[in-house]
């Protein structure tokens, strides 16, 4: 089951963002002080007391005729729409406003638990003079400060409070990937094939699935479900309501994916929509396995795989951990390697290295290709440990993490994948300071 969706909306400049950073506790957002910083929707995955949840920061809803106006507001409508819980933001230093009236309006309709939090109350006398956001009908305003952290655990209580026991269920044991990329690249002809009927609906126009549909298979006895996205078209360039809903769709089900497989076009080749497609999958963590679809529809020679392959690790060069496959869902051709690619994928994001091993390695690495020095220090690693699986993260403690540059990071990576292979999935290298 996908996790459950909050969706935090309210009028610009209330601290929507700041609210959204404070609870995954990074500072994903951009945040300035001025209306329409955020212009689309922001989306990551947070935890509270043990309930995992998918949580979105919307642009602030207006009524303005400009343009910009308009998909901003249309954005934060797709996002009511999708969330499971919404939480609307107000300002107690403004108090309440004819725009907070007219958002409360527009999530009467929506017919979903509606929370009011009120921010900017960053002290007693704040906190207790917010009874005017009363009349918003929303139920208890729930004072916050997202800036200083105050009152996010009592909301947070009741954000989860409202989710249904079936929405964070995940059944065990089964692999889960999406079949990810621009529209019309032949995602869904893929998993007919993958499936051996036609469970999609396929047609030579883009856009033709709207939706993302979940289906389970068993494959030489080991379980999958496959979810078929609708195609991702670049967010700034997606007008129709339906496929910016679609957008959004296809967010959520990366986001319940162990592995993605990212379609190509052989017969277009690399677009800058596909960049766009991967990197929302290689920010959100997942395996990645890159499949060349069409690839009985080009000329090629003997040498045509390998050129192809070239131009795809130069465009995707932070995808280098990506196995490559060339495959068409009209002939079948290497459509069967696919499941099989998924599963390797899956254990390899899944793999955990015992801490001896791992610094047997370090010393190793270390011998081959001494700490570099760094304005006139030396950096000096001393130990490594894994800490998380899918994807495999691992804290490197050292003297200092500001001596720790990124190609030496990336030479550690690149270690542990000639060791442990960890072939389709992203590696995270955390330095940190030995105490």
């Amino acid at each position: 089951m996908p996790l459950p969706i909050v969706a935090i909306v309210g009028q610009p400049n209330v601290g929507k963002s700041t609210l959204f950073n404070r609870i995954i506790n990074e500072r994903v957002a951009i945040v300035e002080d001025r209306p329409g910083v955020t212009r689309d929707r922001n989306y990551a995955r947070a935890s509270w007391m043990g309930h995992q949840f998918s949580i979105i920061d919307t642009g602030g809803i207006t009524w303005e005729d400009s343009t910009i106006d308009e998909e901003i507001r249309a954005q934060a409508e797709i996002a009511i729409e999708e969330a499971n819980v919404i939480v609307m933001l107000a300002d107690a230093s403004q108090g309440v406003t004819s725009l907070d009236e007219r958002i409360a309006h527009l999530l009467y309709r929506a017919d979903k638990p509606v929370l009011l939090a009120v921010n900017k109350a960053d002290n007693p006398e704040q906190r207790t003079d917010i009874y005017d956001f009363y009349s918003l009908g929303l139920g208890d305003p729930i004072p916050v400060s997202g800036s200083h952290g105050t009152g996010i655990g009592d909301l947070l209580d009741e954000v989860v409070k409202n989710f249904s026991a079936d929405a964070e269920k995940t059944e065990e044991g089964v692999i889960s990937f999406s079949v990810i990329g621009r529209p019309n690249v032949g995602k869904s002809s893929i998993v007919n094939r993958l499936l051996g009927e036609e469970r999609v609906i396929v047609a030579n126009e883009e856009g033709t699935t709207r939706d993302a549909i979940d289906t389970p298979f068993v494959k030489d006895g080991t379980k999958f479900r496959v979810v078929d996205t609708a195609g991702i078209r670049r967010r700034g360039k997606v007008y129709e309501k339906t496929e910016k809903y679609s957008v959004m769709r296809a967010m959520s089900a990366m986001e319940r994916s162990d592995v993605a497989i990212l379609v190509l076009d052989a017969s277009t080749g690399i677009r800058e929509q596909d960049k766009h497609v991967a990197g929302y999958a290689h920010e959100a963590g997942l395996g990645m396995i890159i499949a060349v679809n069409k690839w009985d529809l080009p000329k090629k020679d003997s040498s045509s795989g390998k050129d192809f392959e070239a131009v795809i690790r130069e465009e995707f060069s932070y995808l280098d951990y990506a196995p490559i496959v060339f495959v068409s869902a009209k002939t079948g051709k290497n459509i069967d390697q696919l499941p099989k690619m998924v599963k390797e994928v899956y254990e390899n994001k899944n793999q955990r290295i015992q801490s001896s091993v791992l610094n047997d390695l370090l010393l190793e690495a270390s011998r081959l290709v001494p700490a570099p020095m760094v304005k006139g220090k030396r950096l000096r690693v001393y130990y490594m440990t894994q800490v998380k699986t899918n994807p495999p993260t691992f804290v490197v403690f050292c003297n200092d993490p500001e001596l720790m540059h990124f190609s030496y990071q990336r030479f550690l990576i690149n270690q542990l994948r000639e060791n442990f292979d960890f072939t389709g999935t992203p590696i995270k290298i955390l330095p940190r300071k030995r105490k």
